[in-house]
């Protein structure tokens, strides 16, 4: 199967270029410090997403938006930028094309409120979720509303571990996964390429690495980008960018109706790594082949399709994000 249909596609040639940034911890420093003997990232990440245009946020009632005192920034996150059932059936998807049967475990790397494993065990009542992450603010948040979300059976079925990506083993499982760009927290090759490596140990013989990134010429633009939802504003900050070294630093702000804001709700200190880097990369770190699958256009708005193709040519647009699936 080389096409792929998601139900929320992503905004391509668009001003909204970089819509999507996971909900940070404190301990992804951590991660990095384990890898190097200095601080790489602030960041315990999950990533950018583009969706098409939502419609614009209601104004204000009196007794009805978010305020920036009412409102969680964990909750503004899932809300604005995480489309779970979406990605765990596109890797459903690109793994059974890939192996004739569905796959039945999996691990979350920089789970973060792991949401994405949630979506997971509800997919199928034989599916395992494994999410991985150093820091204990966000997961003790996320288990919080699982547990509110979850049947009991589901709840069972989810396994969320305070660790380091790095080292952590569990068992060899169906599929890895580390979207929203959390691996970009590595920003020296060698560092990225242990990552990898690692990830690769933890598979099954036929198993399979799915990664997200991003790019586009608006990608290196220091700007505000905002899109507006139900009640709230999310604005997309790109702070800094180095051509030299790679680096960007972003931020997400939340604007509500009353003028209230919250600012820098996440901050993400990363490298702005290429699928060409990355593809590189998983060559040396032992994957077998890797695929890129790249989103078509939808020639009357402009915006991507939702549909995702093996793909070696891209377009040369404004902002894009792509999947990468790797096989052992």
């Amino acid at each position: 199967m080389s096409v792929i249909e998601m139900n929320h596609p992503r905004v391509k040639n668009s001003t909204s270029t970089l819509l999507r940034a996971k909900a940070p911890g404190k301990g992804a420093a951590k991660v990095a410090a384990n890898l190097a003997a200095k601080t790489l990232a602030k960041v315990s990440v999950n990533a950018l997403q583009k969706l098409k245009k939502k419609p614009a946020a209601k104004p204000a009632r009196k007794n009805g938006w978010r305020t920036a005192a009412t409102s969680d920034r964990h909750e503004l996150y899932e809300l604005s930028v995480q489309t779970p059932t979406e990605e765990v059936d596109f890797m459903d998807k690109v793994f059974k094309s890939i192996n004739n049967r569905l796959p039945a475990t999996f691990r979350e790397d920089f789970c973060g409120t792991h949401i994405l494993s949630s979506a997971w065990v509800i997919q199928r009542p034989s599916n395992h979720a494994y999410g991985v992450d150093l820091d204990p603010s966000v997961l003790a948040w996320g288990a919080a509303r699982r547990k509110q979300q979850l049947s009991p059976s589901a709840h069972k079925r989810l396994h969320i571990v305070q660790g380091n990506v790095l080292s952590h083993k569990g068992e060899p499982v169906d599929v890895v996964a580390a979207f929203n760009f959390s691996y970009y927290i590595f920003k020296k090759r060698a560092e990225l390429l242990r990552y990898f490596k690692f990830a690769r140990t933890r598979l099954k013989k036929d198993g399979v690495f799915f990664l997200d990134c991003y790019g586009g010429y608006e990608s290196f633009s220091e700007q505000n980008e905002e899109r507006n939802l139900d009640g709230f504003t999310y604005i997309w900050d790109t702070a800094k960018y180095n051509p030299i070294s790679g680096e960007v630093l972003n931020h997400i702000h939340f604007k509500f109706p009353d003028s209230t804001q919250i600012r820098k709700a996440f901050t993400y200190d990363w490298r702005l790594w290429t699928i060409a880097e990355l593809q590189e990369l998983l060559v040396d770190a032992g994957f077998a082949r890797s695929t890129v699958y790249w989103e078509g256009t939808d020639h009357a708005t402009g915006g991507g399709n939702g549909i995702f193709r093996k793909a070696t040519q891209g377009e040369a647009c404004a902002g894009w994000i792509a999947y990468i699936a790797a096989e052992k």
